[in-house]
Formats: structure tokens, sequence, C-alpha cells
């Protein structure tokens, strides 16, 4: 997938309540976008990927980390982690965010969340 427009972002807004849904909207070889659904409790465990992300929270609460910033967020919230730095998401309500990736994870950058999530564990 190289351009996608989405007019309503709440069109293609997915959840499930086993975890986090991502539902990717763009890619090229430089950058990653995808919406982030998350139902209250569910999170998107802290870690520190070799990747820069830059979040929009679009609906709902809860807390996010970006590099050193430990923030309860809302609607409108804007944060950049740069490579190597923590991040995470947590939602308190059914949140929706936006994320940027660049360039694209691996595999290798999601080890840290796949293990956060089969532990249970945000932090």
């Amino acid at each position: 997938m190289s351009e996608n427009v989405v007019v309503n972002y709440k069109t293609v807004a997915s959840f499930s309540p086993e975890r986090f849904t991502p539902v990717p909207f763009g890619q090229s070889e430089h950058s990653r976008a995808l919406l982030v659904c998350l139902e209250p409790g569910q999170f998107i465990p802290v870690h520190s990927p070799g990747v820069d992300i830059t979040f929009v929270i679009l609906e709902g609460e809860g807390t996010l980390v970006a590099g050193d910033h430990e923030l309860e967020v809302g609607p409108g919230a804007l944060a950049f982690a740069a490579a190597g730095q923590a991040r995470g998401l947590r939602a308190r309500t059914r949140l929706i965010a936006v994320h940027v990736v660049a360039p694209p994870p691996t595999e290798e950058d999601h080890t840290a969340v796949m293990a956060g999530l089969r532990r249970g564990s945000w932090r």
C-alpha cells in the first residue's frame, strides 16, 4: 500500500475484545500510518524500538508514554518519540489514535510489544 485516503476514520475503526487493533491505512519504504483502536483497559506495552513514532489522539482518554513523559491524554493530544525512546499507550475509555512510524517497524521492533501483551503487562 503506497497511498490511501480515509474520508472518515470512524468507517475503518475496528475493535477486538482481546487486545488493541491496528488498522493500517498507508505505507511506503519510509513510513507507515495506522489507526490504533483500544477498548478500555487495553494497551500497547511501553517499549523502545528503533523507529520514530508520532501519536495523534482522536477519541477517548488514556495514558501515553513518549520519551521521558507519562501523561493523561484525550482528543487532540499530540506526541513524538524518537527511535530508542520509550513509548506506549493505555486506554481508560474507548480510544482511537493515529500512529505514524518511520521507518516502518520490523518484527524485531514488535518483540517487546508482543512479550508485554503475552504477560498482560503495560510496563
